[in-house]
């Protein structure tokens, strides 16, 4: 007898971050890690998913940083959430993957000019810890939705396996489009 699959246990709220109309068909949750070494060798396919399919699924990344292996995971996940509130999470997202291995205190100011971002709100945001709470907060959402590892992807929410790879997730994708 097979076990029943991870589900989702936080359907998509106001404060996600979103790629997508959010009213698409399919909805895709990642929960993720900026320090990972998974999440960084599989941002560059989920980055192909997000054009392959765009405007017809909602994609949607939730942190999960798993701090007892990736010191800098929780503070990266903290000025994504400064850029968030300064309109630009998927840029920062995006450069945080793409110049992974820089998330030092002092990196990650600087992606954070690199991006645009008013450095005088962020630096008041990162000294504050303001966004803290909200990283917890997802991180526990991922924990009640059986998150042990990342990149985690649910598709309309439940879980799909990408241990081989991110072609099982996009067959995953289309055929749910279906």
């Amino acid at each position: 007898m097979n076990a029943p699959r991870p589900s989702l246990a936080v359907p998509l709220q106001p404060i996600d971050h979103v790629e997508g109309p959010r009213n698409a068909r399919v909805i895709v949750v990642e929960y993720g890690d900026f320090e990972c070494p998974s999440c960084i060798r599989a941002y560059p396919a989920v980055a192909l998913l997000h054009r392959h399919f765009h405007g017809r699924v909602c994609f949607v990344y939730r942190h999960f940083p798993l701090t007892d292996v990736h010191p800098h995971a929780e503070l990266a996940a903290e000025a994504a959430e400064a850029a968030a509130a300064q309109g630009h999470f998927w840029p920062f997202h995006n450069r945080l993957f793409e110049h992974a291995g820089t998330l030092t205190p002092h990196a990650l100011r600087e992606h954070a000019r690199g991006v645009g971002l008013d450095l005088e709100r962020y630096d008041a945001e990162m000294r504050d810890r303001i966004y803290l709470q909200r990283i917890h907060e997802q991180h526990d959402g991922g924990a009640r939705s059986g998150v042990r590892g990342t990149p985690t992807f649910f598709v309309n929410g439940v879980v799909a396996d990408v241990s081989f790879g991110a072609a099982h997730l996009m067959e995953t994708i289309e055929a749910a489009l279906r």
